[in-house]
């Protein structure tokens, strides 16, 4: 997939997600979360040579530095991710990020161990994660599923599911609870 057409995908995304978003020009100048998530595919793709790697991490640290968000060039990224504010965003190294997922400022996506094998989170399709929220280790959270805000979340999140509260607890998603629409702004306290 083309870079520009990755860039208009990722545009669409934060028009769909934040219904302040005014224009795409706009939208591509003042957003932090779009400037961070454009660094982490150069870095992304920096880090995929292993040449590479230590311009890949000044890139991302830089990036860090503009916008607040700390996307490690390791983590995969997913197609039309969100990141709505951005302040304080920290997605580790192993982390995987499925397609339409859109994550609110504070969120940590970290590891619970100082193992070099997978230790950090993987979400699925359709995922929100709500301001505050901390995943950490190597859980999954499923396809449709919602983490509200300030929750901390330490094992696996089925798909079409809630995570909410310290430590979380789960439930399936009520049959009368919409799912998560990658098109239309989700309000994170609507879970808590």
């Amino acid at each position: 997939m083309s870079f520009l057409r990755t860039v208009r995908e990722d545009l669409q995304a934060a028009r769909g997600h934040d219904p302040a978003a005014r224009s795409d020009v706009e939208n591509a100048i003042v957003y932090s979360g779009l400037h961070a998530i454009w660094a982490h595919r150069v870095a992304h793709r920096m880090w995929a040579v292993p040449a590479l790697r230590g311009p890949a991490r000044i890139l991302s640290q830089f990036t860090r530095f503009l916008t607040g968000i700390e996307i490690h060039p390791g983590a995969t990224i997913g197609r039309r991710f969100f990141i709505d504010h951005g302040m304080g965003v920290v997605i580790g190294e192993t982390a995987e990020v499925g397609d339409d997922v859109m994550l609110y400022h504070g969120v940590t996506l970290g590891g619970r161990s100082l193992a070099k094998e997978k230790r950090h989170p993987t979400l699925g399709n359709r995922v929100t994660v709500g301001a505050g929220a901390k995943i950490l280790g190597p859980v999954v959270v499923g396809d449709d599923s919602a983490v509200g805000a300030n929750a901390v979340v330490t094992r696996d999140v089925p798909p079409d599911s809630i995570a909410t509260g310290i430590p979380a607890t789960i439930r399936l998603r009520k049959q009368h609870e919409p799912l998560v629409d990658p098109t239309s702004y989700i309000d994170p306290a609507m879970y808590i």
